[in-house]
Parts: C-alpha cells; structure tokens; sequence
C-alpha cells in the first residue's frame, strides 16, 4: 500500500508539472527514436496518448475535488485500454520493445530532494 501511495503520489506530482500536449510531446520523443516509429504510427500513437493523458488528468482532477484518491482499477484499466491501442498501431516487435522497457521511461522519475 505504501508503494501504490507513493507511485500514485509521485505520479500525479509529475502530470500536475506538465500539460497534455507537453506530456506528448515528450512521450512521443521518446518513443518515437526508440521504436523507429513511421509517420502512420506517430500520428495514431500521438492520439492515442492525448486520449490516455487526458483521462488520466481528469481522474486525478475529480480525485482532488472529491477529497479522494485516484482509483488504481480505473488507472489500470486505461492503461489496458491504451496497451489495446498501441498493440493494433505497433508491430510486433515494436509493441514487445514498449512493453519490455521503453514504457517504464515514460513514467516521471522521483525526485531526490534532499540532495539538492
């Protein structure tokens, strides 16, 4: 529980940061070197990204407001849903790469506050 706390808590920290379309634009500058993705697959991966960071921004925001904590199933299951989405514009390969690594380095990092 307290590591679900404090991914969650980082988690929304790091989307309070950036907006949607800068949270894209970085996710797709990275994945798009890391996964050699065409034109098709940027476009279609950029929108399916806007889509996923967008609910996920009004889930934490409906969260704050209720007092509440996000619900993790409904995290979850839009992070299937968006695995769904991808896995139909990716190759195989592609998919394989942003499942085995590629997307743990789109999560924001912790930041190490007491060394600084």
């Amino acid at each position: 529980a307290l590591i679900l706390r404090a991914t969650t808590g980082s988690y929304a920290q790091g989307m309070q940061r950036q907006s949607v379309p800068d949270r894209v634009k970085t996710t797709m500058d990275k994945l798009t070197p890391a996964l050699n993705l065409d034109a098709d697959q940027q476009t279609k991966t950029d929108s399916v990204f806007t889509n996923y960071y967008t609910a996920q921004m009004k889930m934490f925001q409906d969260a704050r407001a209720s007092g509440n904590r996000p619900d993790r199933s409904e995290f979850q299951k839009m992070t299937d849903e968006r695995d769904a989405k991808l896995k139909d514009i990716f190759t195989a390969d592609q998919y394989t790469k942003f499942k085995g690594g590629v997307e743990d380095s789109l999560r924001p990092q912790r930041q190490n506050r007491g060394n600084q």
